[in-house]
């Protein structure tokens, strides 16, 4: 039995406003990625253009030179590193467990609440911020080298830290209740049915907001500038309380350089930066596809 009210030239206008509606929506999300693409694109046919010639071997075993014909980024890659390394070994099982404890143990009263919102609002705060807390506790109180991968690792922790806080609570959230509740209803604990069944499952959101948070900390510089990693270091470093640079500070001070033959070896630098922020965005799919699980 039909219904002549949605047969009326009024519903049929009405439903062709929702569709054009509709189609403009698509257009203008479509018009969006293809700008945002076209820019990338841009960004990289400029920097291959500029920097192609520069990537050869000795430009990618080399060290910060004075001559553009003699420099290279291996101390600032092997300083980018070591200082993630660092971070990545003092932000990932402490967001972690700080995720597990707020999300899972932690009661509902109103100094968790001001916890939780104290760390939201860190996340949103400028790095640079996290520079000068780095300078104040690290350097200036407990007399840490300066311009080593250790306080550079250290003061990106205090940064991604919130990060991977917020994606971890995220990432257990997801995880439906039936799993504590069948874990429970067996006989296993909370802390056997948090680290049993929820983290393994919550493991693939976790790992890409970790690694989304380190491919933010591998670009920084503002931080890094307030700690001294703006040296001139020739020599690679050995160790993580070695003085050393990163790329993103090597590219910032190549493209202060007043010699022209530093333009293409801070494109061939960003090229080398890409290349690695593409590696640590295409072991976060693997990582998620490999212990993805469905249920």
């Amino acid at each position: 039995m039909t219904n002549p009210h949605w047969q009326s030239d009024a519903a049929a206008k009405r439903i062709s406003r929702r569709n054009a509606a509709e189609r403009r929506f698509k257009l203008l999300g479509l018009g969006a990625i293809v700008l945002s693409l076209s820019f990338l694109a841009l960004l990289l046919f400029i920097m291959l253009k500029n920097g192609l010639g520069g990537l050869d071997w000795s430009f990618l075993s080399g060290t910060d030179s004075t001559d553009p014909d003699t420099a290279g980024v291996w101390g600032a890659t092997k300083g980018s590193l070591l200082t993630m390394f660092v971070t990545l070994l003092l932000s990932f099982p402490m967001g972690v467990l700080a995720a597990i404890y707020l999300e899972e143990f932690a009661p509902k009263n109103r100094w968790i609440d001001l916890v939780e919102v104290s760390i939201n609002n860190l996340a949103a705060v400028p790095s640079i911020i996290f520079g000068l807390l780095g300078l104040a506790v690290f350097i200036n109180t407990l007399d840490m080298p300066r311009s080593s991968p250790l306080v550079g690792g250290l003061t990106l922790a205090l940064m991604t830290m919130p990060v991977i806080v917020i994606s971890g609570r995220n990432a257990i959230k997801a995880v439906p209740p039936s799993i504590r509740d069948a874990a429970l209803a067996v006989g296993a604990s909370k802390v056997q049915t948090v680290f049993h069944h929820v983290l393994p499952l919550a493991l693939p959101g976790i790992l890409t907001g970790t690694i989304i948070g380190m491919a933010r900390a591998l670009g920084e510089t503002a931080p890094l500038l307030m700690i001294g990693m703006r040296a001139f270091v020739v020599t690679p470093p050995g160790g993580v309380t070695d003085p050393s640079s990163v790329l993103p500070m090597q590219i910032f001070l190549w493209s202060d350089e007043i010699d022209t033959g530093f333009v293409q070896n801070t494109s061939a630098a960003i090229i080398v930066l890409l290349v690695f922020l593409l590696a640590m965005n295409g072991l976060a799919i693997y990582l998620r596809n490999k212990f993805e699980v469905r249920w």
